[in-house]
């Protein structure tokens, strides 16, 4: 195949081509999930590659925890590990031979040459340009004869600086000067490419269309265009991304700014749908006040003109708020779907108790919740008898009004009434607990804090009627009873 007729097929592709060096990072995720939405939106192709050949970093176990990652989120690939096509292999140590193949190409043409030099040679090239306060350029200490190639030896792409411009999707026309254009290393020692080759073989020969990536790797684009040129090929589109800032907005994200992995966030019970929306919308809107964004949406919606050129700072509340109103949406939505999916996140002591009593705790509990992670805190109490804390009553607002011989009073006859009563419902509770009102004479912060507390010892619960509803009969009137018992005792 002509290489220059590699990229004739105008059907988009694209692609996310991580290093498994460990957990993905907040920035390399919606590195994904920009190329998939161009992709899935124009019934292109994704392809997932794997970038592996950084061996010294290379981490155990981390392609398989991307590839879950990627699931868990919703973004399956088309073509990659697991799923094969018509581009593989998808593993660059899978892909050396073609490397080196095209390394050829660039040997015949004159445009690289094998690197006789010693590191600390180089290190020493290094110094000089520091003392005479110039920018190091290898291209100024090229060797003026040079061994042929053989493995083992590093081989350096020849650069011919000049001028290159391009366009760019987001930051739009740039020039590349000659001084950004050096003879970088295409081939290392040990026989495996450097990023700045591979890519750019892999992005051809997998009829890569749009490549995404952080602004990052924006000053070394002479370099690439160099070799594109070299190599016969027809540049793709270039869609670079703004970073996201830490909180403070004053510097890109880093792992000390309290952003933590995909994983840890799972763990914490953020909901997929709520990750995607957020990471989609950092750095991008569709130009509306609309905050809630569901896979089908952004592909629906999702343009890269929308793209913003400056940093987006991250902001780990708006995600939690997102995941909030994504609980509530997807409650509305299929309430036992969304259910399916808090098994890992309750209290241990639930495991007592049948998934109908659970489904029933976080009916009436779920519009409270931020993450599911909450369920944990926020739901002990009904599954376990709190333990009866006097000062919680004291220290209430409302409640330090009441005298000792006040509170007991209300909760007798809250015991007496609610005993009294012949269906254990929500709706009959809530005329219950009105008619108390009327009874004892206190405000409803007084009466119904009162017994809240004396039921759960929470900082808060849901509706009393829908809690005392789930906490049966027995439990409640006994719980009652023992706040009861501790005044007396005191």
């Amino acid at each position: 195949m002509s290489m220059r007729a590699i990229l004739t097929d105008m059907k988009v592709v694209t692609r996310f081509a991580p290093s498994p060096t460990g957990y993905i990072h907040i920035g390399n995720l919606r590195s994904a999930i920009y190329p998939y939405l161009v992709a899935k939106q124009n019934e292109g192709t994704f392809i997932l590659r794997i970038e592996d050949t950084d061996r010294a970093r290379y981490v155990e176990g981390a392609t398989d925890l991307i590839k879950d990652t990627l699931q868990w989120i919703g973004l399956d690939w088309d073509e990659g590990p697991d799923k094969g096509g018509d581009h593989g292999p998808y593993f660059q140590t899978q892909r050396q031979e073609i490397y080196i193949e095209w390394a050829k190409k660039l040997i015949a043409a004159g445009r690289a040459y094998a690197d006789p030099t010693p590191s600390d040679q180089i290190a020493k090239y290094r110094e000089e340009a520091s003392k005479n306060k110039q920018a190091f350029l290898y291209r100024n200490y090229r060797p003026e004869n040079t061994p042929e190639w053989e493995p083992g030896m590093p081989l350096r792409f020849k650069a011919d600086p000049k001028e290159r411009k391009y366009h760019d999707e987001v930051f739009g026309d740039k020039v590349m000067l000659p001084e950004t254009q050096d003879d970088i290393i295409i081939i290392k020692a040990d026989g495996l490419p450097t990023y700045n080759f591979a890519h750019i073989v892999d992005d051809a020969t997998m009829g890569i269309t749009h490549i995404f990536r952080g602004q990052e790797y924006l000053p070394s684009m002479g370099n690439y265009l160099a070799i594109y040129e070299a190599l016969g090929l027809e540049p793709p589109k270039f869609v670079h991304l703004p970073h996201i800032l830490a909180p403070t907005g004053n510097k890109k994200l880093g792992k000390r700014d309290g952003a933590k992995s995909a994983v840890d966030y799972r763990a914490d019970g953020i909901l997929p749908e709520a990750m995607l929306n957020f990471l989609a919308c950092l750095g991008w809107n569709d130009g509306t006040e609309d905050e809630l964004y569901s896979k089908e949406d952004l592909i629906k919606k999702f343009s890269i003109n929308r793209i913003q050129h400056a940093g987006a700072r991250y902001d780990e509340q708006k995600l939690i708020w997102l995941n909030g109103q994504w609980i509530r949406k997807l409650f509305q939505e299929n309430p036992k779907a969304l259910f399916a999916r808090t098994k890992d996140f309750w209290p241990e002591a639930a495991a007592k108790y049948s998934d109908e009593y659970k489904f029933q705790v976080f009916a009436i509990i779920y519009d409270r919740l931020k993450t599911l992670g909450d369920l944990k805190t926020m739901t002990e109490y009904f599954f376990i008898d709190p333990t009866v804390d006097l000062s919680m009553v004291e220290q209430n607002k409302a409640l330090k009004k009441l005298s000792e011989r006040e509170i007991q009073d209300a909760l007798r006859q809250t015991v007496d009434k609610l005993k009294s009563l012949e269906e254990w419902s929500p709706e009959i509770l809530q005329n219950a607990l009105n008619e108390l009102l009327e009874n004892t004479g206190l405000k409803p912060a007084q009466l119904f804090g009162l017994i809240r507390l004396s039921i759960s010892f929470a900082p808060f619960s849901p509706a009393l009627h829908d809690t005392l509803s789930v906490i049966n009969r027995e439990r409640a009137l006994a719980r009652m009873n023992a706040v009861i018992t501790a005044y007396t005792r005191d």
